[in-house]
């Protein structure tokens, strides 16, 4: 029933580049694969928090060019999709071998906006980018880099954030 809707959801509001087929690397099958691969992030600790679900999505909608419906759905799904999974292989499979090198740091970016997002670092959060940078290739430096962009944007949202409510 799970893939009937994600199947269904990705044919009626997704709609495919050109040339590209049922291909489980394609664009479709990649964005779900990103959105369970940050769910996951968010269980890492095992409390998910709401600023966590904030985090995960603004980073598929704006990763994915996403409106909010479709954001939603994608959430929802990729939610299912993780909550019946025996690993993350599958998803780390799937992006490994479906986006660029670039693409892969970005996604361990993500990963680590969400781990930082609620001002913990805990030690499974940790692990679990690093075992996901490691899984889709990613080289420690880069991984570094990524954490290090991570806490710079989380930095300049909460300045942001703080003059918006003193004004």
């Amino acid at each position: 029933m799970v893939l009937r809707a994600i199947q269904q959801f990705f044919e009626t509001r997704i709609q495919p580049a050109a040339g590209q087929s049922g291909d489980p690397t394609s664009h479709r099958g990649l964005q779900l694969a990103t959105a369970a691969l940050l769910i996951e992030m968010t269980r890492a600790d095992f409390k998910v928090e709401e600023n966590e679900r904030r985090v995960v999505g603004e980073a598929v909608s704006k990763a994915f060019d996403l409106t909010p419906e479709e954001t939603a759905e994608l959430i929802r799904l990729a939610d299912e999709e993780s909550q019946q999974s025996i690993s993350i292989y599958d998803f780390t499979r799937l992006v490994d071998r479906g986006f660029s090198f670039e693409q892969k740091k970005y996604v361990v970016e993500l990963l680590w906006r969400v781990a930082l997002s609620d001002a913990e670092l805990e030690k499974h959060e940790e692990h679990l980018v690093r075992k996901i940078a490691k899984l889709i290739h990613v080289p420690h430096q880069d991984f570094i880099d990524a954490k290090l962009r991570a806490q710079k944007a989380l930095q300049r949202e909460t300045a942001e954030g703080q003059s918006s409510t003193e004004n």
